[in-house]
């Protein structure tokens, strides 16, 4: 935070941003010109709000919105999610999301067919996209004997 305008400055946001792909979006932490664009964009959004006559609690949801739109649908969390749902007995739950990270690129095609948005896991299709994700992994541990 800016201590003269107690404004959140870009590293503020880059550091929120980080934080979040860390947990929910980490094949994304490689891409620094989406991240210096994100905090950039929502730093300036912010200080466009207080301009605008904003408070810093609707600023700062303003900038947040920005952020981390399309982003909340993770496809990381969708395959830890199957991983401690469909396959807890060949995968410990404290290994899921390590084998989220190595399973990604086995998967990204299936994500691939398939319109994400930040609302996606409430929608039909996403039933399918669990359901072809399931295959996908079930082939993968059979290919490579893991039982």
């Amino acid at each position: 935070m800016d201590s003269k305008n107690t404004a959140p400055d870009i590293s503020y946001y880059r550091l929120s941003l980080t934080d979040f792909l860390k947990e929910s979006q980490p094949e994304l932490l490689i891409d620094n010109a989406f991240i210096a664009e994100r905090a950039d964009t929502a730093a300036e959004t912010y200080s466009q709000a207080v301009r605008n006559g904003s408070n810093q609690i609707e600023a700062g949801e303003q900038a947040n919105a920005v952020l981390f739109q399309d982003l909340h649908f993770s496809t990381h969390n969708t395959l830890t999610n199957i991983l401690w749902n469909e396959f807890s007995d060949l995968i410990p739950e404290e290994d899921a999301k390590s084998w989220a990270i190595l399973l990604f690129p086995e998967c990204e095609h299936v994500f691939a067919e398939y319109t994400l948005s930040d609302d996606f896991a409430y929608e039909p299709e996403y039933e399918s996209l669990y359901t072809e994700l399931t295959g996908v992994i079930a082939n993968y541990f059979d290919e490579y004997g893991i039982q």
